[in-house]
């Protein structure tokens, strides 16, 4: 059997990235990774309930933002609290796209990765 296991965004700001995704969606660091010589570091984060992760990568060399293309790749996370999530990414000013027809929407990150909200 195969699962899934994890996700992983490259971020230029990794302080930044924790704290938005901690702010934004409650996740918190489970592990890390880090290079010796200060060249990456590898952060996971944890929902504290299921086993996926999201990795967060950053590249002590990297300077220029990520090609995230057209934006059409994402994760979502589904909540069973939507309108309390909805309210604070309203707050936080984070919301980049809605479809109310669908029920869902969109928040970015500081590096522009869209996450998908979606109730349970």
């Amino acid at each position: 059997m195969i699962k899934f296991n994890h996700f992983n965004f490259n971020v230029l700001d990794m302080e930044k990235s924790i704290k938005f995704y901690n702010d934004a969606l409650g996740l918190t660091v489970k592990r890390e990774k880090r290079d010796e010589k200060g060249s990456y570091r590898i952060v996971y984060l944890t929902d504290g309930v299921t086993e996926f992760t999201l990795e967060l990568t950053w590249l002590k060399d990297r300077k220029e933002p990520y090609d995230l293309g057209d934006e059409e790749f994402h994760v979502a996370l589904k909540t069973d609290e939507y309108d309390e999530w909805h309210r604070r990414h309203e707050e936080m000013g984070c919301i980049c796209f809605e479809n109310p027809e669908m029920g869902i929407y969109f928040i970015n990150d500081p590096d522009g990765y869209w996450i998908e909200i979606v109730p349970e």
